[in-house]
């Protein structure tokens, strides 16, 4: 089976203008997909619509924030400001718990006409899906998002396995603590069942293999930034007789790479 997680940034770069990052996870063609930042806009484009017809795939889609996406953004050769880490990005704008600042709020005015959706966390697959559910993870407090796991069992050629999708926050912000939680989800899985875990971790595996520990890296390439990664932040984790059979990182347009893994279970 072909596994992937992209994370799509609502399809659009930190000056907001529109990349074709929801077509590159199309033409990625997997058998399950997570997709951190996945966008569902009021009345605009419905990724998860999208990607479920496109690929004829079936799943859940968690909302963790309202967001102002912009489109028609325009900027330098850079993906995203150069300060966006500090002074915030031109493309998203959460402001559902954290008030914006002052220049965000006079960047965000000086781009007109704004999409507003939902801005969250999806799992798809082909398989046939046995049970599906959302499992929060609260908001931290230097959060302007909340945080969320997707559990799935599901079936293919006779096994039953679980898949759990997430998309984590910064160390920085204390994330810690919702990988605690995560932990208590999975001791309450099956344990006679293979699980594998994926997403946007934004976290350096030797520091997972402290928080998360019993897990096998899938595939091994560096994720973060796109253009020239020095680092891996996303991950595709297992629990079981999982055989890998290969794997890549792949530049589709996001800040991250999109990371593909080729396993099957023993």
């Amino acid at each position: 089976m072909r596994v992937a997680t992209f994370n799509l940034h609502a399809g659009v770069d930190g000056w907001g203008r529109s990349t074709g990052a929801l077509e590159y996870a199309i033409a990625l063609d997997p058998d399950i997909l997570v997709t951190p930042e996945l966008w569902r806009g009021d009345e605009g484009t419905d990724f998860f619509e999208v990607l479920s017809q496109r690929l004829g795939m079936k799943g859940a889609f968690v909302p963790l924030a309202r967001c102002e996406r912009v489109t028609t953004g325009s900027g330098g050769r850079t993906w995203q400001p150069r300060l966006a880490h500090l002074f915030g990005e031109r493309g998203l704008y959460f402001s559902e718990h954290r008030t914006l600042s002052a220049s965000q709020r006079a960047r965000r005015e000086s781009h007109g006409n704004l999409e507003t959706g939902e801005w969250g966390l999806s799992l798809l697959t082909r398989f046939a899906i046995e049970e599906i559910r959302i499992e929060p993870l609260g908001r931290l407090p230097r959060e302007r998002v909340r945080r969320a796991v997707i559990v799935a069992r599901l079936a293919h050629q006779g096994h039953s396995f679980y898949v759990l999708a997430i998309h984590g926050a910064h160390i920085s912000h204390g994330s810690y603590r919702q990988y605690r939680r995560v932990n208590q989800i999975v001791r309450s899985l099956d344990p006679t069942r293979p699980v594998m875990l994926a997403g946007d971790f934004n976290c350096w595996r030797p520091l997972l293999r402290v928080l998360l520990p019993g897990w096998r890296t899938l595939v091994r390439a560096r994720t973060w930034p796109a253009r020239l990664p020095h680092s891996q932040i996303d991950h595709i984790l297992g629990r079981g007789p999982w055989i890998r059979r290969g794997g890549t990182a792949k530049d589709g347009g996001s800040d991250h790479r999109a990371l593909i893994a080729e396993v099957e279970l023993a």
